[in-house]
């Protein structure tokens, strides 16, 4: 049996990589993709385009992703646009444009598939690559794969290649951006143990900060920890795996096919809206929403029989409520009626910041009947849902 060989390709910086692909006369400046549709290029009488500054900005959105000369300034994903207005009021702002994006990331998988087809996708941006039975020299594999990705899109991914998903994935951070980094097992100790334990997938800001009170900063440090010792701070599985993981130890198999759990939609407003005032607005925002969620299913060949809603209100309080029709359906008027009927289970007295919606157990669809107006048992729309367009 060959030995293995997983590669985790991430795209560099993609949505902001994408929208210079758009704007090329942005190479080279800070650019941050976030806020709403309103933040366009505008274009001139004499061919030039003026963008949205971060300094102009007023609301509540968050950075979606950020050039590496953004970053380099100190901003980052998950910020408020506000905050990294403050440290970098000059970076261009540009909205979301999630339609490019699903392009793009069609087109660089399908690029990736022709030449390595054992693929698990893990998400828009990033795939793991099983290169184990593939003729041919590891770096001249990975470099013909990034090659290929540019040669699609016109855009660089960066590549990591070591014996497992885990090192494959701290591997392909650590060149960025267009890296290729290959780990041999014996590379473990001078390339991987010096990094922070964060850097190991699987290890969030709680379980970093309860190593911290052992003085266990580092991938090293953690692995010659004393197993006794994570024992008596981790849960008995937790802590072997922290010690395994540490040693660059993971024989997860690569998933070539999954099924979706779930399939939400969500949005954050721009301002908090509330309940009754701004009726009309959340009613277009709430069908809009369960509409999207059935057109996803249809697109995915999917049913589902739960239906939920999330509201996050003014004060960051979330709610969720979920209701299990009596046959599974991707109908967006059957879908919007059940949403409705969690949206009556939850007092509306306050101001709203998010709203959500959500199915699940899905399934295959199998017959055409399946998406047909709600039979007998299903829910009729009725009382307050009225209100917000049923």
């Amino acid at each position: 049996m060959p030995a293995r060989r997983i590669a985790h390709l991430d795209m560099d910086a993609f949505y902001a990589s994408v929208e210079l692909l758009r704007y090329p006369e942005l190479r080279g400046q800070p650019v941050v993709i976030g806020g709403s549709r309103d933040q366009q290029a505008l274009q001139l009488a004499d061919g030039h385009r003026r963008f949205t500054r971060l300094r102009d900005y007023a609301g509540r959105g968050v950075i979606t992703t950020a050039t590496y000369e953004a970053r380099a300034l100190g901003v980052f994903s998950a910020m408020g646009i506000m905050k990294a207005a403050r440290l970098a009021p000059e970076a261009i702002l540009l909205p979301v444009d999630f339609a490019a994006y699903r392009h793009y990331s069609r087109v660089f998988k399908a690029a990736v598939a022709q030449l390595a087809p054992e693929i698990e996708d893990r998400g828009i941006d990033e795939i793991y690559v099983d290169l184990s039975t593939l003729a041919g020299a590891t770096r001249p594999l990975a470099q013909q794969i990034k090659d290929a990705v540019r040669a699609a899109t016109g855009l660089s991914c960066s590549i990591g290649v070591a014996a497992n998903k885990l090192l494959a994935k701290i591997a392909s951070d650590l060149d960025k951006p267009d890296g290729l980094t290959i780990i041999e097992p014996a590379d473990v100790a001078q390339r991987i143990w010096p990094l922070p334990v964060r850097k190991i997938n699987g290890i969030g800001p709680k379980a970093s900060d309860r190593l911290a009170t052992l003085a266990i900063h580092t991938i090293g440090e953690l692995a010659h920890a004393e197993a006794s010792t994570l024992r008596q701070h981790f849960a008995d599985g937790y802590s072997s795996w922290l010690h395994a993981a540490a040693h660059g130890i993971d024989e997860r198999p690569l998933i070539t096919s999954s099924e979706p759990k779930s399939i939400s939609r969500e949005t954050t407003f721009d301002r908090d809206l509330h309940p009754r005032h701004d009726r009309a607005t959340l009613g277009e925002i709430f069908t809009a929403l369960c509409t999207r969620v059935a057109e996803d299913l249809r697109r995915k060949d999917l049913l589902g029989r739960t239906v939920g809603i999330k509201l996050r209100f003014a004060d960051f309080q979330t709610v969720t409520r979920d209701l299990t029709l009596a046959a599974a359906t991707a109908d967006p008027q059957a879908i919007r009626r059940a949403a409705g009927e969690c949206l009556r289970r939850i007092p509306l007295d306050r101001k709203l910041r998010l709203l959500g919606v959500r199915v699940s157990a899905l399934a295959r669809r199998r017959t055409a009947e399946d998406l047909t107006s709600p039979r007998q048992g299903e829910l009729a729309l009725s009382g307050p849902l009225e209100e917000y367009g049923g």
